[in-house]
């Protein structure tokens, strides 16, 4: 049986499914289709199964002409349907795993496909689990499903977490060139899932089990998470010090060993860096440990936000003028440069601060038309002509294509949290970890 499975998989004739059609599950199914296979996506939104059908992306690391092609040539079709994982030969899950209010994970979205596939009954089957979670929950959360109907691990279906990579916006690294680190229930689900995925991706990176390569990713995000925090802690010390923390940073960059480059600002955002962690904070909190790191990195990141209210207030005040009353322009909501991603954007955060100390505010995102916003649809300015309009300008995203240059000529008064004005002495601009 399994080198009939490995034929199918070498051979390009396995039919694939993805479940979750977003940010990593839409460029693993362009990768699959460019490799030749038969792929099926599988979402519960509607609208965007209806999209795709139509050959219409939405995701900005997606090629148009390479979606319209894999629709129009048939290789690629999306539905809600769960059912036609019958006829499939492998599918990878690729849906989010958000954190709930107290900040401990909700694995429902992973439940919900889970309750799905066991209905199909199939044997031959590799599932392959993408979503971020803790570790542990592919072996205590989906093999028991599978056993539980009666399914032989490894022997009937296979089975294996190999963590999603996906960057968003970077022109260098996508899912085809980033290594790809995988870990299988048992031997065969290893061999199977690293066969599969080297079809469609340079690197696979096996490790010993599925709860090792749920630590890689988590790993690899507290890493970022717990730097991140450091170089915002010093923001604020340079600031009290009356350093530029920017200068400090890139003399410490040309260190050639032992010291690796991280900047601050308005706080984290995106898919991962903002809640992975916690997931191994809350995973350690079970077995009565607590991550010290994580809440650390955590805390000061959270506040970034406010840190950034304050430096906007203090610009103020020296105008005479307060929070409440103030017009204040946003630049940028996007939660990093050159993409149109706000999942977690600081500057969503900064918006409700304002609002809730009595501003009007505004946005320009040449990248972000709208954003919903206390239920209702907020549209970005269209232009920064009346910049001069407002007591207040806040970079928080730092946009290749935006006018820098015309911002700082036109507006009153501007705080930098990007250092988009590098070792600026102009009083107007205020930047974030100067003194």
């Amino acid at each position: 049986m399994l080198s009939s499975i490995k034929e199918k998989y070498i051979n390009r004739n396995a039919k694939i499914g993805v479940i979750g059609l977003g940010y990593v599950g839409l460029p693993l199914v362009m990768e699959f289709s460019k490799a030749g296979f038969q792929v099926t996506g599988i979402d519960v939104n509607e609208t965007r199964v209806n999209e795709l059908n139509k050959g219409n992306n939405y995701i900005q690391d997606v090629d148009d002409d390479a979606l319209r092609t894999a629709v129009s040539s048939g290789t690629f079709s999306a539905t809600t349907d769960f059912s036609v994982i019958k006829d499939l030969d492998a599918v990878s899950i690729c849906v989010p795993t958000p954190l709930n209010k107290l900040k401990d994970p909700d694995v429902s979205y992973i439940i919900s496909v889970m309750d799905e596939i066991v209905k199909v009954k199939h044997h031959e089957l590799l599932i392959v689990l993408e979503s971020t979670t803790y570790p542990g929950t592919t072996r205590d959360l989906i093999l028991p499903r599978l056993e539980e109907n009666g399914y032989i691990v490894g022997e009937t279906v296979f089975l294996c977490f190999s963590p999603e990579r996906i960057d968003p916006g970077n022109p260098v690294y996508g899912t085809h060139n980033t290594p790809k680190v995988l870990g299988g229930v048992t031997e065969n689900c290893v061999a199977l899932g690293k066969l599969l995925y080297e079809q469609i991706i340079e690197s696979i990176v096996p490790v010993s089990s599925p709860e090792a390569a749920e630590m890689v990713k988590l790993l690899e995000n507290t890493f970022r998470s717990i730097n991140i925090g450091l170089a915002n802690e010093v923001a604020i010390m340079c600031e009290k010090l009356g350093i530029d923390v920017w200068e400090v940073i890139d003399a410490a960059a040309t260190k050639p060993f032992g010291y690796m480059k991280f900047t601050p600002g308005p706080g984290l955002g995106g898919h991962c860096i903002p809640i992975d962690p916690h997931y191994l904070a809350w995973k350690m909190k079970t077995l009565d440990y607590k991550a010290r790191f994580i809440e650390l990195a955590g805390e000061i990141n959270t506040n970034m936000p406010n840190h950034v209210i304050e430096l906007i207030s203090q610009g103020l005040n020296r105008e005479k003028k307060s929070l409440n009353g103030s017009n204040v322009l946003i630049i940028g909501v996007a939660y990093k440069p050159d993409i149109d991603d706000v999942r977690e954007s600081p500057a969503l955060d900064v918006i409700r601060l304002l609002e809730s100390s009595g501003s009007k505010v505004a946005f320009y995102d040449p990248y972000v038309p709208s954003i919903q916003w206390n239920g209702t649809v907020v549209k970005s300015l269209v232009s920064l002509k009346n910049i001069a309009e407002y007591d207040a300008v806040a970079i928080l995203t730092n946009h290749g294509s935006i006018d820098f240059a015309y911002i700082k000529e036109n507006a009153k008064l501007i705080i930098d949290t990007r250092n988009v004005y590098t070792a600026h002495k102009d009083k107007k601009i205020i930047r974030l970890g100067v003194g």
